[in-house]
């Protein structure tokens, strides 16, 4: 298990729960980046590429609701820093059999990474695909949510391993 003797910075010594003070940290660029994969029927898949879903273009609804979500992040973790957003990010490709691919880039300098802010960001692009398309498709699958890179702050670069 990777970091293993580290302690949790959000649990105190007595174990109350609080917000990490990062206000001796410098401010730094950090970057995060982020993905998942969404799996769907044949036609689903075809209705997505093609453009033709009843509510409008799905995957540029998703890449806003993408965008919005990794500047609202701390509304919806408890204990998120607020973050000075300067770049969001959420790019789609698509593979076979029938998936999606989505990937979210946050972008930020602040004295806190961006992981969380990439990894809410490109869940809610992909429940927004899943959001649009229910109609047509509720055994939509949404998988393999994970930090796929990180830069930045004082732990460094990460990268995940290749599977």
């Amino acid at each position: 298990m990777q970091n293993e003797n580290k302690q949790l910075s959000h649990v105190d010594s007595d174990g109350a729960v609080r917000m990490v003070d990062v206000s001796n940290k410098p401010v730094t660029t950090r970057v995060a980046i982020a993905s998942c994969i969404i799996r769907m029927s044949q036609d689903t898949f075809n209705m997505i590429l093609q453009e033709k879903a009843s509510k409008g273009n799905v995957l540029e609804t998703a890449r806003l609701a993408g965008i919005m979500a990794a500047k609202k992040t701390s509304d919806l973790i408890p204990l998120c820093h607020p973050l000075p957003i300067s770049q969001a990010k959420i790019d789609f490709s698509f593979n076979e059999p029938h998936s999606i691919s989505v990937q979210s880039m946050v972008k930020t300098n602040a004295q806190t990474g961006v992981e969380m802010e990439a990894l809410t960001s490109v869940s809610v692009a992909a429940l927004t695909v899943y959001d649009m398309c229910k109609a047509v498709d509720k055994g939509m699958i949404i998988s393999d949510i994970g930090l796929v890179k990180k830069t930045g702050g004082k732990s460094g670069d990460w990268q995940a391993a290749v599977t």
